[in-house]
């Protein structure tokens, strides 16, 4: 199989709750094209959904690496970060990739929680709304 079969493979286990087995077709999409950004950035989002936050922040790093104009890997990473309870890093991470994807309806509800872990109200207001209405929007 080749790098995109691999990727599409973790996808769709990815998407059935499959996070160990998406993690290993990455990591073989990774191995066959280790510049592949959306395995990388997948990886850390399967390794997220492990609970492996710290793995997860190394994997979107790289995807950062590879393309740091790719506004997924910030997602990604910021959900790492705020499930590690580091939300302050959590919503400069959201912030990026809100910079680069001012649309990116997902990094704005997401800031919104990390604004309300925070205790930060009426900015969580703000930003879960736009988020809700991105959302609606597409």
């Amino acid at each position: 199989m080749l790098a995109i079969d691999w990727l599409d493979e973790g996808d769709s286990l990815y998407s059935q709750g499959k996070y160990d087995e998406a993690v290993q077709a990455y990591d073989e999409a990774i191995r066959l094209d280790p510049e592949n950004v959306k395995a990388w950035n997948n990886k850390g989002a399967a390794l997220a959904g492990l609970g492996k936050h710290v793995e997860a922040i190394q994997a979107c790093d790289e995807a950062i690496r590879l393309d740091p104009e790719f506004a997924r890997p910030w997602n990604n990473k910021g959900f790492a970060l705020r499930n590690l309870g580091k939300n302050i890093e959590a919503i400069q991470a959201y912030d990026e990739a809100i910079r680069l994807d001012p649309e990116y309806a997902r990094a704005w509800i997401n800031k919104g929680n990390a604004l309300e872990a925070l205790g930060r109200r009426s900015e969580f207001n703000a930003a879960y709304a736009r988020g809700k209405e991105l959302k609606l929007g597409r």
